[in-house]
């Protein structure tokens, strides 16, 4: 049985690819589908920020290929777990849920804490958001390989 997992932000350029990307890297596609979405349909259809791309480079992860798409409350049928990058992000998306279970799969990545958004930042803000994201999918991973 295959586990599915959605990493969500705001534009589904910067933060939820990354997320995206660096999951799929540490879990085998056999065994687990990873996907990434927006609350804000800005950027359908556009690349990763390219500080993304290359930060995810830098790292050994190529994301180049994904496309941004905007979350949907069908994703609540498609995906086992919702992670999502900030407060106000996992109010957008609990605002969608339609039953108690569809908000039990939400959560925020970092658990008590946001990941900031590097959008408006440098080079080293997107490095300082990988970090942040490598360590909790590495707890992610933990969790659903040794549960």
């Amino acid at each position: 049985m295959e586990t599915s997992i959605l990493m969500v932000c705001l534009g589904n350029i910067c933060r939820s690819p990354l997320a995206e990307g660096i999951l799929k890297s540490k879990l085998p596609s056999s065994h687990f589908h990873v996907d990434s979405a927006g609350t804000a349909g800005f950027h359908i259809g556009k690349s990763p920020d390219h500080r993304s791309i290359k930060v995810a480079a830098n790292h050994g992860i190529d994301i180049s290929h994904q496309q941004a798409r905007a979350f949907q409350t069908v994703d609540f049928n498609r995906f086992d777990r919702i992670y999502v990058m900030d407060r106000n992000n996992l109010k957008n998306v609990i605002s969608l849920a339609q039953t108690a279970k569809d908000r039990e799969r939400v959560s925020l990545i970092l658990e008590n804490e946001e990941v900031p958004d590097p959008y408006y930042g440098e080079e080293s803000d997107f490095e300082m958001v990988f970090d942040l994201l490598n360590n909790a999918c590495e707890k992610i991973k933990s969790d659903l390989i040794n549960p």
